[in-house]
Parts: C-alpha cells; structure tokens; sequence
C-alpha cells in the first residue's frame, strides 16, 4: 500500500483525495494538507484520512507518507516538488510542473537528483481514446504523420473572474494539455516554430487587461508534420475535447463530444448529451494516471503514457513559445525559448 499526501483541497484536490480513497488500487490517503485547515478537516472527516494539516512540512515530516499528490495553484508547484523531493517523497504533480521553462527545469531536476518516481498530470494520455489511438499511430496504422489537430474547450458559461487569472492562462494551463498530446504523437520529432492566435472572445470587455480565452496555436516540427491546438474557456454545449492525427495511410480521431452512446432520434431530429465537467467526464483517466504512478512506485512500470518530468518541461517549451508569440505577434524559433 502506498501511503500518501494530496496538497491542495479545492476542486481538482478534492476530486483527487476522492479518486484515491476509493478507486485506485493500491493507494491509501493518510494525509490532507491545506492552508485552509477547516477545508483539509472537512475532506479528512468526509474520507477517513488520519491527518488534515495546514503545512506541507507536517507532511513531509511524516514517516508513514510514501507519496504527495500536488494540486495547489501554479506558483506553489516548484517549491513544493523541491520540498517533496528534498524529503525523497515520490511525487505527482499537477500541470504545469513551474511557473516557466527555468522553473520546470528545476522541478525536473530535483526529482531526478533525489531519484524519486515524479510523474505530471496530463491525464488526456491515459484517456481510453487517446491511449488506443497513441497505440495505433506507434504501430504505424497511420503511416507518415502529416498533421496533428486538438481541441481544448472547457463547458460554458464562462463564470470567471477575469483579473484573476493570468493572461497566459490559456497556454500554460488550458493549452499545455494538447502541447503534450502533440508532442506524444509525434515522437522523436522536435518542434521547430510556434505562432499564437489568441483573443478575448467569451470575455471581449476585459482585453484591454491583457486577458485571453481563446487560442489556436500552430507548431511544425523537424519532421515536416504541422500540429494545430486550439483551446476556447466556455462552449456552449459542453466540455469538448478532441484530437486527431492524419497521415499518409490514414487517420485517427479522439474524443467525442455526446457523454454518453445513448442518441434520442425524434421528428425534431438527434439529440445527444454533451454536459458534463472534466472531473466526471474523464474520471476513468484520473484514475488511470493515479494507477499508472502508484504502480511505478512500487516498481512495476507496464505502462509506457506515462508523462515524467522531460515531458512537462517539452510542453512548459511550447507554452512559453506561444505565450511569446501572441506577446510580439511573430513566428517564434523554439530554439529560442530553449537558450
């Protein structure tokens, strides 16, 4: 049994405290931690976890903890995967892993010095349609890859506070999702260029702020494939997520947009529905990736989706591209971001 820590009880936290107390094999929460100490009690109280702390030291120091699970806004991730692997805790974070490229490098190292299991979460790889389709174009059912689409819009109505949430949210938190699903697709191919479309189309009176809600980013790699990432912060129909991968033997698609098989037919035509949040919709994956760390910890490592640190800096590379892209409105070298 593994024992571990989640940081953070706001909503992705608790949906993790929530997925590793009762679904994934092998895990056993014995630690909440949240500055908010009456929001960690409640969580504890509600899953029977022994401890509810407001201090992540309290948890590192706790000898019975084996693993954290980091879901704790942007700025925190670094320091608290230095603390975890100073502790040799193994570790799970949330996307990004840092605040920037030097900051996800950091993280990156410090799990490797420290020689701990550190795994990111970009739950979309273990995702059953993503995970089939990542098999078959590695098997070459697709032949050459030509192009590679995906599709990040998150259910409307947008209800954020605009001043809140960082102009370059869209690449580095929504977008970083599809910057790895690309880049898993396509290998050993190395991105060369990335242009940044971006705007304030859901929330048009706050763009004088700096603000942005929608994106398409266009990235060509070495290997003559084009990749295309669009994201939107509010469809109107749903939670929409979607990718595609089109080469020269064939193609292969991802995602759905109805949540369920079920297709009412009627005089007024089909009627499907698409409701429905990350956390209910793609639960299975959660669960997946929180089964996919758990078993690298106690050794096992049957699944190759696995995304480790390497994998969070490749797409923290492409965020900070794009982000400097839409900024000076130009073709960005990637190698520029890498110096």
């Amino acid at each position: 049994m593994v024992n571990i820590a989640v940081i953070g009880t706001g909503r992705i936290g608790a949906h993790h405290v929530r997925a590793l107390s009762q679904d994934v094999r092998g895990a056993q929460v014995v630690a909440v931690v949240d500055p908010a100490r009456d929001r960690a009690e409640a969580m504890a109280d509600e899953f029977h976890v022994p401890h509810a702390l407001g201090e992540i030291d309290d948890a590192l120091q706790l000898d019975d903890v084996d693993a954290v699970v980091i879901a704790t806004p942007v700025p925190t991730h670094l320091p608290l995967i230095e603390a975890a692997a100073a502790h040799g805790k193994h570790t799970f974070t949330e996307k990004p892993i840092g605040g920037d490229v030097e900051e996800a490098r950091r993280a990156a190292a410090a799990a490797e010095s420290a020689g701990i299991v550190f795994q990111v979460g970009f739950n979309r790889r273990f995702a059953e349609s993503w995970s089939r389709a990542h098999d078959l174009v590695t098997a070459g059912a697709v032949g050459t890859i030509h192009r590679v689409h995906s599709v990040t819009r998150d259910p409307g109505p947008f209800t954020g506070e605009p001043s809140r949430i960082s102009p370059g949210t869209v690449f580095q938190e929504t977008l970083i999702h599809d910057f790895d699903t690309i880049g898993w697709f396509l290998g050993d191919a190395r991105p060369m260029t990335v242009y940044a479309a971006a705007d304030a189309l859901v929330a048009p009176e706050a763009k004088d702020s700096g603000f942005l809600d929608s994106a398409v980013v266009t990235i060509r790699y070495d290997n003559g494939a084009i990749a295309t990432a669009e994201a939107s912060f509010s469809a109107s129909y749903g939670y929409d997520l979607r990718g595609e991968v089109f080469g020269s033997s064939g193609m292969v698609q991802m995602g759905e947009l109805p949540n369920s098989a079920a297709r009412l037919f009627t005089t007024d035509g089909m009627h499907a529905t698409t409701d429905g949040i990350d956390t209910v919709r793609f639960h299975d994956a959660y669960v997946a990736e929180f089964e996919s760390f758990i078993r690298a910890i106690e050794g096992d490592h049957p699944n190759g989706h696995r995304p480790v640190g390497a994998d969070g800096v490749a797409a923290q590379v492409l965020a900070e591209a794009a982000i400097r892209s839409h900024a000076q409105q130009r073709v960005v070298e990637v190698e520029e971001v890498l110096r």
